[in-house]
């Protein structure tokens, strides 16, 4: 009996690093995408696709946005204070969502179409970084050493 509890006991801790493995790999694909981005923030062309766009003060607030964007992401990925990282990444996300992908304003249908996918992929983003808001870094993460 006590063999078989042993067993049972081995296959929950394979499957807890199993899915502490899923996790960081999660954490790893959604923050990439804002290190990424974040990192193009201060680039000109950026910042006067912007501006074109009526962001106001874009020299300021785009780089402002890509500090945003990568201190989120970094957080999330480090699994460090993930929470506040994830709150980050909504700050980064609706006011870009708002003022650079406004399909509804576009009259090329093509175009809308395009922004329309845009503004859609932020929302779901945005989903996911209000899930790690409520629930955290997961397993394997400096946020789970530090609770413990």
């Amino acid at each position: 009996m006590a063999t078989n509890s042993v067993a049972i006991s081995n296959d929950v801790e394979a499957i807890s690093s199993w899915q502490g493995a899923v996790v960081v790999l999660g954490r790893f694909l959604f923050a990439l995408i804002f290190l990424m981005a974040g990192a193009n923030h201060f680039n000109k062309q950026i910042i006067g696709y912007a501006a074109s766009q009526g962001v106001p003060l874009a020299s300021v607030a785009v780089p402002l946005s890509g500090v945003v964007a990568i201190a989120g992401g970094l957080s999330i990925l480090l699994g460090y204070r993930a929470k506040l990282g994830a709150w980050l990444i909504v700050l980064f996300l609706v006011p870009v969502s708002l003022m650079m992908h406004k399909f509804w304003a576009v009259t090329d249908p093509m175009m809308a179409q395009i922004q329309m996918i845009l503004f859609m992929k932020n929302v779901s983003m945005l989903g996911g970084a209000l899930l790690i808001t409520q629930f955290g870094a997961g397993p394997f993460s400096q946020d789970a050493r530090r609770s413990r």
